[in-house]
């Protein structure tokens, strides 16, 4: 196996300029692509179209590029770029499968996996049923990435659905128990129990102590590699597995830390020193607004504002503060971080290319 990441800068989110000359250069080539993360310029909340809008441009886009051909593709579209954040599309690459590798030096290449789960119906968001979906689809996109321990998996990008107006109504007809009747509260019940499945499929939490009433509730329970993101285009959820394996080559490699709070931007600086010599090409990362109100003892207001939602708040500061870290706005940061990573913390992960 032997995988790529490459970045592309998007003027808006049907902008498929950057990919079509990104093919011209060579840089990647279609029928390679397993997914695309992107970021959109909406609100990152319920009514955010930027994220289905993007996704129906690249289905048509690829559909194009490959003659009008299927392509399986993983489409992760996070909406929200407040702040420096760039809107932006990350084409991510996979030839080959799991193979020996270079196990002889004992390096290990960027290895990526892909799974999803079947469609849920509404009552099954932010519950046990959906944490054990997405435990076994992470577990299918581990085995896919040729992934041999939970110690090297660094990054597991998750999109899941929400409720909508439409789907509660549907559900009273069925006389169906919903976990929550607010539609943007639904985006976060969805998003903790996703990372929650990732968290069990890793071993980071025991499923046998994991109770329904723990979901949004108990954030001693987390994963410190999750990351979740709830959008209103899909109803299954997508996952993406990020890791290194011997079985993988190439020069692009994965590692990790865990942000303490919003403004740790000590936990990339870490990462950038443990690999000096590689190029930095892209950072994935959650954030947060601490659910006690305080940030290092000082109180702050993300939680208080009815004008703008937390998540956007969170996603704005976190952005800047890793951005100024690793020199370029241009990253992946998708807020809500409901047990993805401590309470008001969450994971960053960075992807390097040898020199």
């Amino acid at each position: 196996m032997k995988c790529s990441v490459i970045k592309i800068p998007a003027g808006a989110p049907h902008d498929m300029s950057g990919l079509q000359a990104s093919i011209k250069e060579g840089l990647f080539r279609p029928e390679e692509v397993v997914a695309v993360l992107g970021k959109t310029e909406g609100n990152g909340c319920v009514n955010d179209f930027t994220r289905g809008y993007a996704v129906m441009a690249l289905k048509n886009f690829f559909a194009e590029s490959l003659n009008g051909q299927a392509a399986d593709i993983s489409y992760v579209m996070s909406g929200g770029t407040e702040g420096v954040l760039s809107p932006h599309f990350t084409v991510i690459s996979r030839s080959g499968g799991p193979e020996k590798g270079v196990e002889g030096a004992g390096l290990k290449s960027l290895a990526i996996g892909v799974a999803r789960t079947r469609a849920f119906l509404p009552e099954e968001l932010g519950r046990l049923s959906q944490v054990d979906e997405v435990a076994d689809a992470v577990a299918q996109a581990v085995l896919d990435a040729g992934i041999t321990s939970a110690e090297d998996v660094h990054f597991v990008q998750i999109k899941c659905p929400l409720l909508t107006a439409e789907q509660i109504y549907e559900a009273h007809g069925r006389q169906a128990s919903l976990v929550t009747e607010d539609t943007y509260k639904s985006m976060g019940y969805s998003r903790g129990a996703s990372a929650l499945g990732a968290a069990v499929a890793l071993g980071e939490v025991e499923r046998s102590a994991l109770g329904e009433e723990d979901i949004c509730v108990n954030w001693d329970k987390f994963s410190a590699v999750a990351s979740t993101s709830a959008g209103s285009e899909l109803s299954c959820c997508e996952v993406i597995v990020f890791g290194n394996s011997l079985s993988a080559e190439g020069p692009y490699h994965i590692d990790h830390a865990v942000m303490k709070d919003a403004i740790d931007g000590a936990a990339l600086q870490g990462l950038l020193e443990r690999y000096p010599g590689d190029e930095l090409v892209q950072v994935l990362a959650k954030a947060e607004a601490d659910p006690d109100g305080v940030i290092r003892g000082r109180r702050h207001i993300m939680l208080d504002d009815s004008d703008i939602n937390h998540t956007r708040h969170a996603r704005a500061v976190v952005g800047g503060v890793l951005a100024y870290v690793g020199g370029d706005p241009m990253i992946y940061v998708s807020g809500g971080g409901e047990h993805q990573g401590p309470k008001g913390g969450g994971p960053v992960a960075a992807v390097f290319r040898r020199r």
